[in-house]
């Protein structure tokens, strides 16, 4: 027979379903977050000043304004508009958005590590900006992107515990349910803990394998 801590077995079933939602979310938010912020960052370096001006644009309004407010202001915010959406699909959407800002950054930044001189050779080669964007530049530019990336989606990870003050039951909104009703916030919380912790290592340990992997071998 399996002795479990008190207050534990009640624990694991609702922060199982937390769980589920946790992962969901970044899983979706972070892919949609890459998406845009693969499409802001062209902007960003794009020759066109009206595509640059966008795109800086973008980012600065983002990342200078709290995730929470984001959350609480599209939440509350899109429905006053007549645009309805699950508390699940809108939390994931705002993330996604306000994220993408950061990725935008990562991915400029890990362009400006490849020598101007590697676009001037694809430029005489005949290549347009679209291929020695594709074909020269960013398979150099990834080795310097995995690390900033998997520190982006840890934060992505990490922040959907935020979703829980607008009102979606992922882990921290489970672990506060379970909380409310068996007054165990003590081993509530540190089973979330010890989840975030299991979430943030493994991520880490994929990313160093995909580095080693995609480094160049002297």
């Amino acid at each position: 027979m399996t002795v479990l801590p008190a207050g534990l077995h009640e624990t694991l079933g609702p922060l199982g379903h937390g769980l589920q939602l946790t992962l969901a979310m970044t899983a979706i938010a972070f892919t949609g977050a890459l998406g845009l912020g693969v499409l802001l960052a062209v902007c960003r370096i794009s020759p066109v000043p009206p595509l640059r001006a966008l795109g800086t644009a973008y980012v600065t309004v983002f990342r200078n304004v709290p995730l929470l407010v984001l959350l609480v202001l599209f939440v509350f915010g899109l429905p006053d508009v007549g645009l309805l959406f699950s508390l699940f699909a809108t939390v994931t959407l705002t993330m996604a958005l306000y994220w993408a800002a950061f990725i935008c950054e990562v991915l400029r930044a890990g362009i400006r590590t490849v020598p101007l001189g590697q676009a001037e050779a694809a430029r005489a080669l005949g290549l347009t900006a679209t291929q020695s964007i594709r074909h020269i530049i960013l398979p150099q530019a990834l080795r310097s992107m995995v690390q900033p990336l998997a520190n982006v989606f840890i934060a992505v990870a990490l922040s959907t515990s935020l979703a829980a003050a607008v009102g979606v039951a992922e882990m921290t909104g489970q672990a506060q349910f379970v909380t409310l009703k068996y007054d165990q916030p003590l081993t509530s919380f540190a089973a979330t803990t010890v989840v975030y912790v299991l979430i943030t290592l493994t991520s880490g340990l994929i990313a160093g394998r995909i580095e080693r992997k995609v480094a160049i071998r002297r």
